[in-house]
Formats: C-alpha cells, sequence, structure tokens
C-alpha cells in the first residue's frame, strides 16, 4: 500500500470511527468468509459498518478522534463494527460472537469511554434507541388516555343512570 493509500484508509476510518456512537473491536481469526458476510450484512442493516484495517492505520485513525484511547485492542486479525446508534454494533457482535466461537470480543468505547469484552457485553443487553423512542412514546401517550378515560367517566355514568331510569319508567 503506498502513502497516499494509507492516508485515504487512515482519513476515512477518522471519518468513520469520530461519528460512531459505540465502536466494537473483535478477533476474527479462523472466520469463513460466508459468516464474515453474515455479519457485515447484519451490521449495515442496524446501520453500522464492518471494517478490517490493519492495526497500525487503525491506530493512527484513533489517534485525531474523540474516542477513547483503545489501541491497545489492536493485536492479531481484528476487526472494527461500529454504528451511530450506541447500543446496535455491540448487540450484533454480541449476538454473533455467541454462535461464532472464532469470533472473540476484545473490547470497544462508547465516545470518550472505553469499554472491556464485558463493558460491550452490557452494552448489547440495553434497548436501542428505537426501542427506547417507542416506550417514551408510549409514556407520554398514556397519561392523556387515562386523562380522557377519567373526564369521560362521569358522562357515562350519568347516561347509565338516565337510561335505567328510562327503562324504568318504561316498564312501569
Amino acid at each position: 500500500m503506498e502513502r497516499a493509500e494509507k492516508r485515504e484508509v487512515v482519513a476515512s476510518l477518522q471519518a468513520a470511527l469520530g461519528g460512531a456512537g459505540s465502536i466494537v473491536v473483535a478477533q476474527n481469526s479462523g472466520l469463513s468468509v460466508a459468516a464474515f458476510t453474515d455479519l457485515r450484512v447484519q451490521v449495515k442493516k442496524a446501520g453500522g459498518q464492518v471494517k478490517v484495517a490493519k492495526n497500525r492505520l487503525a491506530k493512527l485513525a484513533l489517534k485525531e478522534t474523540d474516542v477513547a484511547d483503545i489501541a491497545d485492542l489492536f493485536t492479531g486479525p481484528t476487526v472494527l463494527a461500529y454504528a451511530e446508534d450506541p447500543v446496535a454494533a455491540p448487540k450484533i457482535a454480541a449476538a454473533f460472537a455467541d454462535k461464532n466461537q472464532k469470533f472473540i470480543i476484545l473490547g470497544g468505547a462508547m465516545g470518550q469511554t472505553a469499554l472491556d469484552a464485558n463493558g460491550v457485553k452490557a452494552l448489547a443487553t440495553m434497548p436501542s434507541l428505537d426501542e427506547l423512542r417507542a416506550k417514551l412514546a408510549g409514556l407520554v401517550k398514556q397519561p392523556a388516555a387515562k386523562i380522557a378515560t377519567v373526564v369521560a367517566a362521569p358522562g357515562a355514568g350519568i347516561a347509565r343512570v338516565l337510561a335505567a331510569h328510562a327503562e324504568k319508567s318504561e316498564a312501569a
């Protein structure tokens, strides 16, 4: 690889890692092409990317970003999985590691916070941003529905009483 190509790779990694909500660093020794392609597809569907880069170039790219210093994780054949959603990449990587013994999560970063392998797995158990937004919308909507029920209840009660009196008058 020539110097210009290396600069391009470092610049693209800097841009990608700088805008990532979370980064997962894993080892992929002996992983089949089909399995690796499956991982790429899953991460891409979640709005992220998977990259294999030379460790030295990845370390150079990390130096110029606000991401936590995770340079010590780059040993051996490593893979970077990242996404804007802080939970997407860890969730997919953890599920993939459970199915594939040759894919080992080393750690990662969420913003300026460095994560070990257990931290990445803990992050994977959290709900995604979309799930949290849906729950929040449900919580906001729920009180309005309860208020409408409470406001409508007295009117419905009066209507039932009047209907009962009307039925009683007709029967008599």
